[in-house]
């Protein structure tokens, strides 16, 4: 008998797993296996397909670019450039395998033992393993906790083939460079994965359906996020819908439709990103009384229990953001619910990031949701082109901008789009998870010369206190 057992061993389900050992539960996760091997595959998605490999790709394709073309201003001449792209993907495999075997690793260290097979909710206390020789077993435990992630959604339009029509786990994994790229959807990982190919010499094209770019984000930062990636080579084109594709004898075939009417296009490869959806399916018997929505997720509540007695649901498997962070989060709440602690999770803080080059990031509300609820709101911004590190380290381009309470001065906002932008939106996340203003930031000190110290000139800025650019009039 266990007084855990958590199915999936993403970054929800390792996490929470390790949490429950650590709280003195008796633990075990279940993970399925390892190419048909009695080895789980942990880690999930996001450390073996998704945030770790997108983010080494990142890595590797921008020092090849700045290689290529940016280093003649640094007075360094470089005559030839070599790309060997399985020497590339050998190293995004390497740090994949460490990170994934570091679980292992911790779940030995902190006693949570680890089962390769697939879950299922039974019932409130049982589940049932299905092992890889199709054998089965029923574990009895007091809490259950499902962490089972997320699937790339496939389109009618452009079903995958896993050679020419891929999604984004095969764009992880060409073996050459194609000409030409077709990406269908410029949300995160279209745009991450779009760039990584793109600085490596592909002519890629991104087609999106909505009419607007990054709509998730503040105004100004899809504004000139959009305008950044056109110079950057980028062709994307909004408010087209995909209708059709098919495979040619060198590569693939779409169709899609905008306001003037059809249109034709030929790629090498075809990436389809237009998002994730719940692995919420054959997760647990159909009269067990857990529940999902029309989209495939668990109903939970605000902490994240289902409406059957002692099961939880965490991750992506839930509603909120397809978020790594946000489901760890989780883990550690419910953990820490079932040990019978007193834990809680601010889903108006969940900071997002989009890691292309420069990075995207932000975090609280943007303009748009302000001025829809009907909060007067300030204003603070600050260009990285005034910052004396940006311009030392050649990454002047974007922008860091506050919002604060126009009544309070508590900042409502963060949004960034330039160098670190990750790392300064969680300087801001500290800030106002302790309910900061935006003085209360300004009257702090920044390392010189940071590219941080953006953010205390757009929170000073706010207020018309700026030293390093022009203010507003009074």
């Amino acid at each position: 008998m266990y007084d855990v057992v958590v199915i999936g061993s993403g970054p929800a389900g390792y996490v929470s797993a390790i949490r429950a050992s650590q709280l003195g539960l008796k633990t075990a996760c279940i993970e399925k296996e390892l190419n048909n091997e009695e080895k789980p595959l942990l880690g999930g998605t996001c450390l073996n397909v998704g945030c770790i490999p997108s983010k080494a790709l990142l890595d590797s394709s921008h020092r090849y670019h700045d290689a290529k073309e940016n280093l003649k201003s640094h007075g360094i001449g470089i005559s030839k450039v070599d790309l060997d792209i399985a020497e590339m993907m050998d190293r995004k495999n390497s740090i994949v395998k460490k990170l994934t075997d570091g679980i292992s690793g911790l779940f030995i260290g902190n006693k949570v033992q680890s089962i390769s097979g697939e879950g299922k909710v039974i019932s409130e206390g049982k589940v049932e393993v299905t092992y890889a020789n199709k054998s089965t077993e029923i574990i009895e435990t007091k809490h259950i906790i499902i962490a089972t992630g997320s699937s790339p959604i496939e389109i009618g339009s452009a079903k995958f083939d896993k050679a020419n029509i891929i999604d984004s786990t095969g764009a992880l994994e060409l073996n050459k460079v194609p000409k030409t790229l077709g990406v269908i959807g410029a949300g995160v990982i279209g745009l991450e994965l779009g760039s990584v190919w793109a600085r490596l010499g592909s002519k890629v094209t991104v087609i999106e359906a909505m009419d607007d770019f990054l709509p998730m984000t503040d105004k100004d930062i899809s504004k000139e996020t959009f305008k950044e990636f056109i110079n950057q080579g980028l062709d994307i084109k909004l408010g087209c819908k995909l209708v059709a594709s098919k495979k040619t004898k060198s590569g693939v075939e779409i169709t899609y439709e905008n306001s003037e009417g059809s249109v034709d296009m030929n790629f090498d490869k075809l990436v389809v990103a237009v998002g994730r959806s719940p692995n919420s399916y054959n997760v647990f018997e159909e009269n067990s009384g857990i529940n999902i929505d029309a989209k495939g997720f668990i109903n939970v509540d605000d902490h994240c229990q289902t409406e059957l007695n002692n099961v939880w649901a965490i991750g992506d498997v839930v509603r909120g953001p397809m978020l790594a962070h946000k489901g760890s989060e989780e883990g550690i709440v419910v953990a820490e619910r079932i040990a019978g602690k007193h834990a809680e999770m601010n889903y108006d803080l969940v900071p997002s990031v989009i890691y292309t080059h420069p990075e995207i990031a932000w975090v609280g509300k943007n303009e748009k949701e302000l001025t829809e609820e009907g909060i007067d709101y300030k204003i603070g911004k600050f260009p990285f082109a005034a910052s004396g590190r940006a311009l030392a380290v050649d990454q002047s381009t974007g922008f860091v901008k506050l919002i604060s309470d126009a009544k309070t001065d508590t900042i409502l906002g963060v949004h960034v789009f330039g160098p670190s932008a990750a790392e300064i939106v969680q300087q801001a996340l500290i800030s106002m998870e302790f309910g900061a203003s935006s003085e209360d930031l300004g009257l702090t000190i920044f390392s010189h010369p940071t590219v941080s110290e953006a953010l205390h000139e757009a929170a000073l800025s706010v207020s018309n206190q700026a030293i390093h650019i022009g203010n507003r009039k009074r």
